[in-house]
């Protein structure tokens, strides 16, 4: 399918920049002015081996966030990963060993769990929806209804479990909703002006009716974000369409409604579930002897 979203990939750097970011506000929020109290109780120079298994089922996804966990509390960490992002797993999987100073691994263990419980959710969230698209051309797009601060981990989770990212931000696609077409006097108009003022973004457009996909064919539009349009509505506009736009699905999205969504013909489902309505992998890290 064609990539309308052409500056949504996740590079490694962006990731790894985040990352770091997102280790060191959780670190500072751990740990604050004092420190980890209880791990301050074990000698230094005690040291420990801990498996992290994974209680449920799901998909993996957040070995950058625990690398990067790992590197800012203690570089004597050592990291045996079993798994890698993306992979199935099951209960009692043994995901990744660490080893190195007891206290140490204490005091990361809350953060790195923390984000690979989050971000395994949202995979293993999107994987599930992407099975229910099974079958069908529609492709599953996430929002940017995230979780403030972890926009880039919890997209590239959706990327691990199978889904798509549509924008980013509001700095790299045009997405003209109810608003932003009152204030500039119609869809033509604001289509138009979002074509002059950045002719290499992409440009979606909210409609709520037939006759607004017409004058977003008409203005010359991406895309048209058909919200909470019936099943028969949907497949008129898939009809009417012809090629001639990209529609993409939002509203009343769930697990019951998705597959029939999709029979309509849509390009795209975007579905703020996927980062928002999340069951965290359980996860437990156990020391074992030495």
């Amino acid at each position: 399918m064609e990539r309308l979203f052409m500056n949504t990939e996740l590079s490694q750097q962006s990731l790894l920049a985040a990352a770091q970011a997102n280790v060191r506000a959780a670190l500072a929020e751990d740990l604050g002015a004092t420190g980890d109290l209880s791990a301050s109780l074990i000698c230094a120079e005690q040291t420990a081996t801990a498996h992290i298994i994974t209680r449920t089922p799901g998909v993996f996804c957040g070995q950058l966030w625990v690398n990067e966990t790992m590197q800012q509390v203690d570089t004597l960490i050592q990291i045996n990963w079993h798994t890698n992002d993306g992979e199935k797993v099951e209960p009692d999987q043994r995901l990744f060993t660490l080893s190195g100073p007891a206290a140490s691994l204490l005091t990361a263990e809350r953060t790195a769990l923390n984000f690979v419980q989050l971000l395994s959710g949202t995979a293993t969230r999107t994987a599930h929806y992407v099975a229910l698209l099974r079958g069908h051309k529609t492709e599953l797009l996430d929002t940017r209804k995230t979780i403030p601060g972890l926009r880039l981990a919890q997209k590239y989770a959706v990327k691990c479990g199978g889904g798509s990212n549509h924008r980013i931000g509001l700095f790299d696609a045009y997405l003209l909703k109810e608003n932003h077409i009152a204030a500039a006097g119609s869809i033509t108009a604001a289509v138009h002006a979002a074509r002059k003022n950045n002719p290499e973004k992409p440009i979606e457009v909210e409609v709520e009716n037939l006759a607004e996909l017409d004058e977003a064919i008409a203005a010359n539009a991406n895309i048209a974000m058909i919200d909470n349009f019936s099943l028969a509505d949907s497949q008129a506009a898939v009809a009417r369409s012809r090629g001639r736009i990209k529609l993409e699905a939002s509203g009343g999205i769930n697990e019951q409604t998705l597959a029939d969504i999709a029979a309509t013909g849509v390009d795209y489902i975007s579905s703020g579930e996927l980062t928002k309505t999340i069951l965290p992998m359980d996860l437990s890290m156990r020391f074992v002897a030495d």
